[in-house]
């Protein structure tokens, strides 16, 4: 277990101290304001819109808000309430007196917020709006990056930079660099200066090498950042009138070695170094229509699950950094999963089970881009069918048992429309064309079972699970998998995982995260960057960085 104290990623608006949320109309205005004297660790001062991971966790939860609660919302324009400075990135001393893993869970994590931002763009009209009202350097320029369009005041210090390489010996490579390329396609010998230079690019060059959309005077900043928000509101079909869906509090009970929720329970082995997480399925009656889902809020099954599903992944990252395999197994009616399914696929279209859907999407790409291996476990009593066959589909391997001499009881698996598309992973590929890589034959074999219940001989013919061992064979050989896994590297394991489950086709967001595992991994640990001399040790304490001149 982490040795510092636990990190809980639930919170809610009365509890921030570092962002302000504003709404009229279509346009919610969300400033940040950190406080400086309320990080998440004790060490460092969150000084110049600096943040850490507490800063991010409010920035993920007021984004769900806005989502959820305010559907009138088309428009989201992130700006600073602080003078002359946007934000300043990753607080440099907080990464200083960090450890390596809370590095990466923390750079892991503000990405995937920061895609979700992207995601929400493309998927559920909500558009974002970044007014750099001030300096805007390292992740805040990211922040920047990950939306729509980036409109910077033009009074001659104001500037967009990512100065990493030349003040940190560390990369730009998370997501800014990335984006800098990939999304805004920015000149790579411009990329170069920039990504180079301490101070940054403003004004009308900014602009014109496409850091940035647009400037504004002072004078006309607050009036240019409004009309524009306007004008990208009006691309949106959200819905003006409807009633938003309050995100009540979250229940967990947290147990010295397992989380409980009412649909998710982890139970943490410490000596064997596993997690099984078991996800339920819907229970009593399932609303029909979206009347009936409204009236649930916060309690409808899919909302639940996916809220429950993100906070047990996110709590198990960050505070059980031995837990190195997590067994997902299900329990429940299949027949009650592929009914609320049936129910997300006939309402798609509505906002609130659009929202939904999204949730639950990027809440199964966190389990993809968890650096832990993922064995599925399909027992008895098991409902891996439709949505919940996506977190068998999502594990490295997968075991189902197969009972001979028994079919009543033998566990079985279900494809459901929800497999071929719904939930597509950051590739944007759903997990079945991943599996099969978008071979014709395999998928439309799939597609041919779809709806059957497949005990493991015939899920195991179509490819569909890892191993499909009898009663006889079924505890040595999953006991025997699990051991041999929680024995190996879990620095080999997590570059493993990350080549093999993402085998489709590269995209932005595929480079990010392949980069951060990669790259961050390495750069992170390099001495010319953490070592007693090292650029990002020194930093603000007014020594040179010594470097080590070999070029690896």
């Amino acid at each position: 277990m982490s040795h510092d104290p636990r990190v809980d990623y639930r919170t809610e608006p009365g509890q921030y101290r570092h962002w302000k949320l504003k709404f009229e109309g279509p346009v919610a205005t969300l400033a940040a304001d950190f406080d400086e004297n309320a990080g998440l660790r004790p060490g460092y001062k969150l000084k110049l819109n600096s943040y850490d991971l507490g800063v991010d966790i409010e920035l993920n939860d007021a984004i769900q808000r806005i989502r959820f609660e305010h559907p009138e919302v088309r428009t989201v324009v992130v700006t600073s309430a602080k003078d002359r400075v946007f934000c300043s990135g990753a607080n440099i001393f907080m990464l200083g007196v960090s450890s390596h893993a809370w590095k990466v869970n923390f750079c892991k994590f503000t990405n995937e917020t920061r895609n979700g931002l992207e995601d929400s763009s493309a998927n559920s009209g909500l558009k974002f709006l970044a007014a750099v009202n001030g300096a805007c350097a390292g992740g805040g320029y990211e922040l920047a990056l990950a939306c729509d369009e980036i409109i910077l005041v033009d009074d001659r210090s104001s500037a967009v930079s990512l100065p990493e390489v030349p003040l940190l010996g560390v990369l730009p490579g998370t997501g800014g660099l990335t984006r800098v390329t990939d999304k805004r396609k920015v000149r790579h010998d411009l990329a170069d200066i920039f990504c180079t230079s301490v101070e940054g690019v403003r004004g009308a060059k900014a602009k014109q090498w496409r850091l940035v959309d647009d400037i504004a005077k002072p004078a006309n900043f607050a009036a240019k950042v409004q009309e524009r928000a306007l004008e990208l509101a009006a691309q949106s079909d959200r819905p003006a009138g409807a009633q938003g869906v309050a995100l009540t509090p979250l229940a967990c009970t947290v147990e010295a070695d397992a989380l409980r929720y009412t649909h998710v329970t982890v139970d943490i082995d410490r000596s064997k170094r596993t997690a099984t997480f078991t996800v339920k399925a819907p229970t009593g009656a399932l609303p029909t229509d979206v009347a009936g889902i409204q009236a649930q809020g916060a309690a409808w099954y899919p909302l639940a699950l996916a809220r429950e599903l993100e906070d047990a992944i996110l709590q198990m990252r960050t505070n059980e950094l031995d837990i190195g395999t997590w067994l997902i197994k299900t329990q429940g009616d299949s027949a009650a999963v592929l009914a609320c399914d049936a129910v997300l696929v006939a309402h798609q279209n509505h906002w609130l089970v659009r929202e939904t859907i999204g949730y639950l999407r990027r809440t199964f790409s966190r389990l993809d881009l968890s650096s832990r291996s993922l064995f599925a476990l399909i027992e008895p009593g098991s409902c891996f069918a439709g949505s919940l066959l996506e977190l068998a589909l999502a594990c490295d391997r997968s075991y189902q048992l197969m009972l001979p001499d028994d079919a009543a009881k033998s566990p079985r698996i279900t494809v459901a429309d929800t497999n071929f598309g719904l939930f597509p992973m950051v590739t944007g590929q759903s997990r079945l064309q991943r599996r099969f890589y978008a071979e014709t034959p395999a998928m439309e074999a799939v597609r041919a079972q779809a709806g059957v219940a497949l005990d493991a001989d015939a899920a195991f013919a179509l490819g569909l699970v890892t191993s499909n061992p009898d009663d006889i064979d079924w505890a040595d050989e999953v006991r025997i998998a699990i051991e041999e896994r929680v024995a190996m590297s879990p620095d080999a394991l997590t570059g493993l995982e990350a080549n093999l489950r993402f085998n489709g086709p590269e995209n932005m967001f595929t480079r990010v995260f392949g980069r951060l595992t990669a790259w961050q991994n390495w750069i992170f640990q390099r001495p010319n960057a953490v070592g007693e001399k090292g650029a990002l040790k020194v930093y603000g304490k007014g020594d040179k960085a010594v470097f080590d001149w070999n070029r690896v």
